[in-house]
């Protein structure tokens, strides 16, 4: 269990690291240090291709996955995730640099990572586990087909429309494409998804990624092809600087650094619980996480980025999976992983800025691709016709519109359909008398709340208990009832006052524990003609409902 969900875990103490981050390592470290340089290796083709996709450039992305990976390995609640650009940071900075401008970036980085510091402070990065499994995977989905898209002008050869909607733009750069460019930028692009194909079934011990990029440019040099490549590099990192400030602009940026902070405790959250889960290639259970601390080192990660002029990150699933499938045992691989980036900054930019951004492309329309799991697709349109929906709604939504507004709606349609259900489960029984009857029990009803009785389905329960007729006892058995809320509750003092107005004697039966409090304090127990009418047991309210009865046939004989 990691150390802020232990209940002696108190103050500021559990989102700072501590030794006990690096148990193990001992005997570890020569395998985080193969999964280090394993990530690393892998990582340099998808932060560039990050980086060039979100408008920000390929130095940015690099730079992000250096400062960011270093610091939310050292930080992070998570001992095996790495973090970096990703495929839904880009869906939601491309369009926000385009209106805004590239020099917004770093800025933004610092706002989106202070917001996602606080949320980890404030405790809510547990809140990722009320998230259902269609949401998530709808929102993979149409993740997935956004970057897939993205590349299109990179695959064509020409250059994407800033700020148009993604299939609109593909649309206008492959209708603009020359033919003699598109030619052999689709060869490339073929040439990488061969190689990156053949190699994962053939050889899973390289990294197909990188090895497609490097043989796409060794090509493209030999060939002296005319097409566009990534450009001048850095040949080291630049100096750390505190982004311009004014008002205009933190105002214009704080809605992009709101969604920019959502969507980074999302991701990076689904990614840390996926590696929790995960087994290394000794068969070992999965490491545990701290959710909390998480939250804070990604926001702490994406401010440092922001220093060095890079972008917001978060945790990146894909590289996670590498390092888990790796041998990686703690946060030491996730560094390393960093550190052999940074190495290739100092010692091959000059041959990394050659690569062809067709290269790129080809590995993130692959690297889209592979996001989508034919059988969880199949399994979620198989499973019911509300979760069905709620994955097709926040897919179609995630690509037509934005990727928080498409979590927004997927959560409130799951919510939706699940209070349809509750409702459903929820129900009204008359029920009979059970034992020997006597005269008089014909005007006694039993009726027995099940389920749940809530905003959703109170009206409904408190009609059908309503429309009953020719009795002089009501008995409401409560002790079936698995949820009450205010509204239910309310419910209840409406039914018994219409009863009692009609001259029907209201005896509750069975109030849980758990709910007494709340019937107190709403008014149902002070609704009853008497106090004495809240029973424990049906026997006794049976016997109490018929000296009712006796009464008054013996009031109406005199």
């Amino acid at each position: 269990m990691s150390r802020d969900l232990r209940p002696g875990s108190r103050g500021l103490s559990r989102f700072l690291p501590s030794r006990a981050d690096y148990t193990g390592l001992r005997q570890s470290w020569r395998a985080d240090l193969l999964a280090g340089i394993t990530v690393g290796i892998v990582a340099l083709p998808l932060a560039l291709a990050f980086g060039v996709s979100s408008g920000v450039g390929a130095e940015a992305g690099l730079i992000t996955a250096i400062v960011a990976g270093l610091v939310a390995a050292v930080m992070g609640g998570s001992p095996v995730q790495v973090s970096g650009p990703t495929g839904a940071m880009v869906v939601v900075l491309a369009p926000v640099v385009a209106v805004h401008g590239t020099g917004s970036v770093a800025l933004l980085s610092l706002m989106a990572g202070l917001l996602v510091c606080i949320l980890g402070i404030s405790g809510l990065g547990r809140a990722v586990a009320f998230i259902p499994w269609p949401v998530v995977e709808g929102f993979t989905l149409g993740i997935a087909a956004i970057i897939f898209l993205q590349q299109v002008p990179l695959a064509t050869g020409t250059s994407g429309i800033p700020g148009h909607n993604t299939l609109l733009a593909a649309i206008e750069a492959a209708s603009g494409a020359v033919p003699s460019t598109v030619r052999l930028t689709l060869a490339l692009v073929a040439g990488v998804a061969v190689v990156m194909i053949l190699v994962q079934r053939l050889f899973r011990a390289l990294p197909a990624s990188l090895l497609a990029v490097l043989l796409a440019t060794a090509a493209a040099e030999l060939l002296q092809l005319d097409i566009p490549r990534i450009g001048p590099l850095p040949h080291s990192l630049p100096s750390p600087s505190f982004p311009a400030l004014d008002l205009a602009s933190l105002g214009s940026l704080a809605m992009p650094a709101v969604a920019i902070a959502c969507l980074a405790s999302i991701e990076s959250l689904l990614s840390a619980r996926v590696a929790a889960g995960m087994k290394g290639p000794d068969g070992a259970a999965g490491t545990s996480y701290s959710p909390d601390r998480e939250l804070t080192g990604q926001g702490l990660a994406s401010v440092a980025a922001g220093l060095f002029g890079g972008m917001p990150a978060t945790g990146a699933i894909a590289r996670t999976a590498v390092n888990v499938r790796s041998g990686a045992k703690t946060r030491m691989a996730a560094a390393i992983h960093a550190i052999v980036l940074l190495g290739i900054v100092y010692l091959a930019s000059g041959m990394v800025s050659r690569i062809p951004l067709a290269a790129l492309g080809g590995v993130l329309m692959v690297t889209a691709a592979r996001m989508v799991s034919r059988r969880t697709v199949a399994a979620i349109l198989r499973s019911t016709r509300s979760d069905a929906a709620v994955f097709i709604i926040t897919a179609i939504i995630t690509v037509a519109f934005d990727l928080i507004v498409a979590i927004q709606i997927g959560l409130a349609a799951a919510a939706l359909f699940t209070l349809r259900k509750f409702a459903s489960l929820s129900s009204v029984q008359r029920e009979g008398i059970t034992g020997p009857g006597v005269d008089g029990d014909e005007h006694i009803a039993i009726f027995r709340l099940d389920g749940a009785m809530f905003f959703g389905a109170a009206e409904r329960i408190l009609q059908e208990i309503s429309e009953v007729k020719d009795i002089q006892v009501a008995i409401i058995r409560l002790s079936q009832l698995r949820m009450l809320d205010a509204t239910g509750a309310h419910a209840l003092v409406e039914v018994i006052s219409a009863l009692e107005l009609r001259g029907i004697t209201v005896l509750l039966k069975g109030v849980r524990p758990d709910h007494l409090a709340l019937v107190t304090n709403v008014g149902v127990i002070r609704s009853l003609r008497h106090h004495n009418h809240l029973f424990a047991d049906l026997p006794a309210a049976v016997e109490h409902a018929r000296s009712h009865v006796l009464r008054n046939a013996a009031a109406t004989s005199a």
